[in-house]
């Protein structure tokens, strides 16, 4: 039987600079809550993105993005996004993740992310110590 994969799940306010003049989140903010939502994740596992860049001359870039929205959040409101590993490889991570509501799904998305080198921005494998550190939650 294979284990289920590690959901990491972040909270999220709806503050007004979130949303449009709908009074509904702008879309394209759903995707600066996936990358905090990350950026957490990366946080819980004790991987500093400082110390990516000092240590190993790497970061971390978005490489490509599908997203769906289903329900709108509006202000004040408390989302909480899932985040889950879907593919750790070499170089490259897919995340799928997910804002909800309660228990309304608002969007969802799957979301790669690259590590490249900090001066050059070219792909370069995953530190062998975040790769570990990485797979024991995915």
């Amino acid at each position: 039987m294979q284990k289920a994969p590690h959901t990491f799940t972040w909270p999220i306010r709806v503050y007004i600079e979130d949303t449009d003049v709908g009074g509904v989140v702008y879309y394209a903010n759903y995707l600066k809550f996936f990358e905090r939502a990350r950026t957490e994740w990366l946080r819980m596992l004790s991987i500093s993105q400082a110390d990516l860049i000092g240590q190993h001359d790497a970061i971390f870039v978005v490489s490509g993005a599908s997203i769906d929205y289903r329900a709108p959040a509006r202000l004040d409101d408390e989302i909480r996004i899932a985040s889950r590993v879907d593919r750790l490889g070499r170089v490259s991570i897919r995340f799928v993740q997910e804002a909800w509501r309660d228990d309304v799904l608002l969007a969802s998305a799957t979301v790669s992310v690259a590590c490249v080198a900090f001066d050059s921005l070219r792909p370069k494998p995953i530190p062998e110590s975040v790769r570990i550190k990485m797979q024991t939650v995915s």
